[in-house]
């Protein structure tokens, strides 16, 4: 799992500072949350945007730059400092390491060296992920064939994650054409993901969260767009930055993927922590699962990040067994979602999630479970084998729901 930092630089030369700050926007571990050309506005751009790190570009004049570290030093001790400079000199560099800077790099800056300097700040920062780290959890949610429900699942999965207030939680719907993601939960967005992708330099942390929709249930969307036509507007490089923006702002990132597997679709599939494949017990969508796992295989790391979650189990007497199911993908069943067609049409008419409509029923229980277990498996928590094959079935215990806190804005 990635831990985003947010970073803001400062560096008078506009030559460097550009150099370095398409540098920054390459990666997915960071996100630049400001730039300044002058050192000293430097110490206020810190104090109102409070980023993790701080890159000090001190070529344009040593002293000024390294009086700015001591500043720095004393009055924002929360951010890690970086050093930057073309001189290797030991005393600069000694210099610098007593005036407080964490880190030193030489110009020109490798990416390597840099990606080194930050994992070495976050983990001097938070303790190598040990807690208080800025953590997003990345799920994405596909399916193996169209009507197999993957939207519920990434719906449903999301409000019960946003239910819990620990947890602040973004649903990205990447079905660019018919995607509704919003009829789910009966929202009209003010904004799309055409919009955000396009505004996506001008956007901080508090305009991000104005530009997405709040659901009742703390959950956040962003919406496909509302033209057909607009959603050839969003790039994989927009989708990458909007993504970045969102990992460092929120503890977890859904995205309910479109049945495409366009270019989007696969960068959201790169960036996530888990992919939930969602199937059902036909042979068509079996056949489709061993199929997606077939092309998944070619891209590096990609099939090791697939779960298949099984939908609509009990669905009826011609459904295939799930032992038949395993053996015919060559899979393991991570969870099953038993079949509710009558709460399932209900909640989806009254575009509201299960965690509120039916916050007792068998199907929502499955999604409390499922979450938990991916939260525990986040964490790095040993995971019930007997719980997880049994995917939340009718033995699970109600003792974890009933302890649960109730659902954000209720």
């Amino acid at each position: 799992m990635s831990n985003v930092l947010r970073i803001a630089i400062v560096d008078p030369s506009d030559t460097s500072r550009t150099a370095l700050k398409n540098m920054l926007l390459g990666l997915d571990i960071v996100w630049l949350e400001a730039e300044c050309s002058r050192y000293e506005f430097f110490s206020d751009v810190v104090t109102q945007t409070k980023p993790d790190i701080g890159i000090v570009c001190i070529d344009s004049n040593p002293d000024k730059g390294l009086k700015l570290v001591e500043t720095l030093r004393d009055t924002s001790s929360e951010c890690a400092i970086l050093v930057v400079s073309s001189s290797n000199d030991g005393q600069v560099i000694l210099r610098a390491v007593r005036a407080g800077a964490k880190e030193f790099l030489t110009q020109p800056v490798r990416v390597e060296d840099l990606v080194s300097a930050v994992d070495r700040i976050s983990t001097q920062k938070f303790g190598g992920g040990s807690g208080g780290t800025r953590s997003c959890h990345v799920i994405a949610v596909a399916g193996a064939t169209g009507g197999v429900g993957t939207t519920s699942a990434a719906v449903n999965l999301a409000c019960v994650l946003a239910s819990e207030p620990r947890n602040s939680v973004v649903l990205v719907d990447l079905d660019m054409a018919l995607g509704d993601a919003d009829v789910f939960l009966d929202a009209i967005p003010d904004y799309t993901l055409v919009d955000v992708a396009q505004n996506i330099s001008r956007l901080d942390f508090s305009l991000l969260k104005r530009s997405l929709t709040k659901h009742s249930s703390g959950l956040y969307l962003l919406p496909r767009p509302v033209q057909l036509q607009d959603a050839s507007l969003v790039t994989p490089d927009d989708l990458t930055r909007v993504l970045g923006l969102l990992k460092a702002t929120f503890t977890h990132l859904i995205i309910d993927l479109s049945k495409s597997y366009s270019e989007l679709d696969f960068v959201a599939l790169k960036s996530a922590k888990d992919i939930l494949l969602v199937t059902q017990l036909d042979l068509p969508c079996l056949r489709n699962v061993v199929r997606l796992m077939m092309s998944f295989g070619e891209v590096e790391g990609l099939k090791d990040k697939v779960k298949i979650v099984v939908n609509r189990v009990g669905l009826g007497s011609g459904e295939i067994s799930l032992k038949k199911a395993q053996e015919t993908m060559g899979r393991e069943i991570f969870w099953q979602l038993p079949n509710d067609y009558r709460t399932m049409v209900e909640v989806r008419n009254n575009g509201v999630p299960l965690i509120e409509q039916a916050p007792k029923a068998g199907i929502t229980q499955a999604f409390i479970t499922l979450a938990d277990t991916l939260s525990r498996d986040e964490k790095g928590k040993d995971v019930d084998p007997a719980a997880a094959a049994a995917g939340a079935g009718k033995n699970a215990s109600w003792l974890g729901f009933l302890s649960r806190p109730k659902p954000k804005g209720k």
